[in-house]
């Protein structure tokens, strides 16, 4: 598409002799930039100035905290449909979700129509810190409320004092 990419990866020790045979030749090509595993300090800024975070995942991954981790900075996803991808992109509003690489092509074009202040206020309403824990407040007390006492919690309760 002649837009320059820029792969951030860890790349673990067991999988070191798999990249240097299959991967690392792939990653010379004109228009590539492999920048390497990058920190949490540098995450932001990589992530917020990227056009969209290619998410090419071919398993069942369970979560994929990099799509949150972009959809933070604002930045759109495109991702294959697979694992927790359609449980976290919402397609044609945080990203796209796609079918195969034509797909992802095609993704790429509609780019422009997304709102990258709505990316970052999908995160927000879906998945920040403040929001995770209203969840698990609000899930804690309903399961308060649908405990029925047992003898041990009539047993310890705090007694009325006649003073």
């Amino acid at each position: 598409m002649g837009i320059p990419l820029k792969i951030a990866a860890k790349v673990d020790k067991a999988d070191i002799d798999y990249y240097n045979h299959k991967i690392k030749r792939l990653l010379k090509g004109p228009g590539v930039e492999f920048i390497g595993e990058i920190g949490d300090r540098d995450k932001g800024e990589f992530l917020g100035r990227a056009m969209a975070l290619l998410f090419p995942i071919d398993w069942p991954e369970p979560f994929g905290l990099v799509m949150i981790e972009a959809m933070a900075c604002g930045t759109p996803v495109i991702a294959y449909r697979s694992g927790s991808v359609p449980e976290v992109v919402d397609d044609g509003v945080t990203g796209f979700i796609v079918e195969g690489e034509e797909q992802a092509i095609s993704a790429v074009n509609e780019l422009p129509r997304l709102d990258r202040r709505k990316v970052r206020a999908r995160f927000e309403a879906r998945f920040s810190a403040n929001r995770m824990a209203r969840g698990y407040e609000s899930g804690y007390r309903k399961l308060i409320a649908a405990a029925k006492p047992t003898s041990w919690d009539t047993a310890f309760a705090p007694q009325a004092s006649a003073t």
